[in-house]
């Protein structure tokens, strides 16, 4: 889906206003799950990845680098994904020469490139799973609303463009909880590009501040005209990246999250690629979701978290080696 404008700070207008009612059930009824929950405890750490917005936030990019940093210092992390757009409810253990993005959705099929990865619909049976085969933590790629299991540690991801939007609970506004709520069961805010400068209540929890960046593999594309494409959540923060890497963008196509392509789509964009003597260039949470056929000829854009303060993050993965 697409985020309508009246979701965005400043812009909510009569429509929000209207809408707010709903916007109050919702919060109330996601308040009562909580509260009527018996959470279930993992027989090994779970370190949950979630953001309170509905779309993208950037939360697989801080979930793989989080596992990276841990395996870096010998525990064996495993993934669990609800699998958003995939028709398997799990739980299974992601195989990439098995399973398609139709099947486990995309985001898995980039986490099981790092380290093992599982899809659940039911997360205390992915959990299970997880530590059965010999996980030592499980990092849980969204999730942060279900009160199913246990997390011994909550991230929160934000967008730094684009904060809390015009700060109303869904459908008024973007937010999945009150933020005030979320923000609670939080023990960290990562706040990824923007200028940091993130609307936050008083008494927030520890905030630290990230940027994408693309990888050295992808600086060749520095200096090429280039047609890019993503339906990502936040389409725009991979158009800002490539621009930081020096690419010379003559077209930029944003579709929906998880938008399945079609031929007739990729043709069009294949074609006005041609006409400008430019690269088609898309991001690797796309290319997933494209056929071996299709991929040809389409450069991927492989990007990597920069935090601003090291001491920050090393200080939240002390926390979790201690859980």
């Amino acid at each position: 889906m697409r985020a309508p404008d009246f979701w965005q700070t400043n812009k909510g207008g009569l429509t929000s206003l209207a809408l707010a009612p709903l916007g109050w059930l919702y919060g109330a009824a996601g308040a009562t799950i909580w509260a009527m929950a018996r959470p279930w405890k993992a027989p090994v750490p779970v370190i949950c990845i979630g953001n309170l917005v509905a779309g993208g936030a950037g939360k697989t990019p801080v979930a793989l680098d989080l596992a990276q940093r841990l395996l870096q210092r010998g525990k064996a992390v495993h993934f669990l994904s609800r699998g958003y757009g995939g028709s398997e409810t799990g739980p299974l253990r992601v195989d990439p020469a098995l399973h398609t993005s139709d099947k486990v959705g995309d985001e898995p099929l980039l986490l099981v490139r790092l380290a093992p990865t599982w899809v659940a619909a039911d997360r205390v049976a992915g959990c299970r799973a997880a530590a059965n085969a010999g996980a030592e933590m499980i990092i849980m790629d969204d999730g942060f609303q279900n009160p199913a299991v246990v997390k011994d540690l909550s991230v929160i991801v934000v967008d730094g463009g684009y904060g809390f939007g015009n700060g109303r609970v869904m459908p008024a506004g973007p937010l999945r909880e009150p933020l005030a709520t979320g923000l609670k069961r939080a023990n960290a805010v990562v706040v990824v590009g923007g200028d940091g400068g993130v609307d936050l209540p008083h008494n927030h929890p520890p905030v630290i501040k990230a940027r994408l960046v693309a990888t050295e593999d992808s600086q060749e594309l520095k200096g090429q005209a280039v047609v890019a494409f993503a339906g990502i959540g936040r389409p725009g923060k991979f158009f800002e990246t490539l621009r930081a890497t020096g690419c010379d963008i003559r077209a930029a196509h944003a579709f929906a999250d998880h938008h399945p392509y079609s031929a007739a789509d990729l043709d069009r964009l294949r074609h006005q690629a041609e006409n400008e003597s430019a690269r088609l260039v898309t991001t690797e949470k796309d290319a997933v979701r494209l056929s071996g056929k299709d991929r040809e000829g389409i450069a991927t854009v492989a990007i990597t978290l920069a935090w601003d303060d090291e001491t920050a993050i090393g200080g939240l993965l002390e926390k979790a080696l201690k859980l």
